[in-house]
């Protein structure tokens, strides 16, 4: 029995569900990667800790998945295993006053509609950004100047020897798109939000109105993984694209979005080389034309 047989019969023995060169392509908002060599899916968190346990002894990589809305995933797929959270990840309740807590599966979309229902206010940039909670609270997603970090208090989590932890405040370490999670190999678990009373109706309607905005200005009928370049100090990815005139430029399958010049999209067919490619021309036109170091949002892994 190799290392990733002997992961997968003790991930099953836990009840997961587990899946052999499963093509990380059904699991990207991108539509691109190659298959994992093992795909778990986890439904507690007894379950991770073990499943972490293990792979750590094995010396076998996991890599955690939420969404896929932020990811490009190699064309050869991954070596090691993916553990996607399931459904005893995806609770969601109040917790205290004007407090919630939710499982690191749940989507931003329902965690937005759940504080809404509760007639609390704080989340309403959020809506429409296509992740999970936990992945958003991994990378500190934001929109329209505002990000997790405001309204995130703590997180639990697991460490990659199958260790439960949880960090608070400014153990968090939030910056711009990272945390303290962006390098310490835990998979969150859990996260606490601390929101305001607000107003139901005006909760929905600020919500749609941020959504509309979104809807006019960035593709969303098509597959990408949002913006793929972090905003330069005091300038805009996207303008600075544009001006270079790169919008609409293809490599193979993929292309510079001609409704929003920060994002790539896969308009057929499109690989993580053609991807790849397309950013390095970017990056290369963009600092030859303009003197700046474009930096890339999306996470590559595989």
């Amino acid at each position: 029995m190799d290392f990733l047989e002997e992961l997968e019969k003790s991930a099953r023995s836990l009840g997961c569900e587990t899946y052999r060169n499963e093509p990380m392509s059904r699991h990207t908002t991108f539509r691109i990667g190659g298959p994992a060599d093992l795909f778990l899916i986890v439904n507690d968190k007894s379950a991770l800790r073990e499943v972490s346990r293990k792979s750590w002894d094995l010396g076998i990589k996991l890599y955690p998945l939420g969404n896929g809305s932020n990811l490009l995933v190699s064309d050869a797929g991954i070596r090691g295993s993916v553990v996607s959270l399931g459904k005893g990840f995806q609770r969601i309740e109040p917790c205290g006053e004007n407090e919630l807590e939710c499982g690191a599966g749940i989507s931003l979309a329902g965690l937005c509609n759940f504080a809404k229902n509760h007639s609390l206010t704080g989340l309403e940039f959020a809506w429409g950004i296509p992740g999970s909670a936990g992945g958003a609270a991994f990378m500190n997603a934001g929109a329209y100047d505002h990000s997790m970090s405001e309204v995130i208090t703590a997180c639990s989590h697991v460490t990659q020897t199958g260790e439960a932890g949880i960090l608070r405040g400014g153990d968090l370490q939030y910056g711009y798109r990272r945390s303290a999670y962006s390098g310490n190999g835990s998979i969150i678990t859990s996260l606490r939000l601390k929101l305001s009373p607000g107003d139901p109706e005006q909760i929905s309607s600020t919500m749609q109105e941020l959504y509309d905005r979104r809807k006019s200005k960035q593709p969303l009928e098509v597959p990408s993984a949002g913006s793929i370049f972090k905003r330069p100090p005091g300038r805009y990815a996207g303008t600075l694209i544009e001006q270079c005139g790169l919008k609409g430029r293809r490599v193979g399958g993929a292309m510079v979005s001609e409704k929003h010049a920060g994002f790539i999209v896969n308009s057929g067919g499109a690989t993580c080389g053609d991807v790849l490619r397309l950013i390095e021309l970017i990056q290369e036109t963009v600092y030859r034309e303009a003197g700046v170091r474009l930096e890339c949002e999306v996470k590559q892994i595989g």
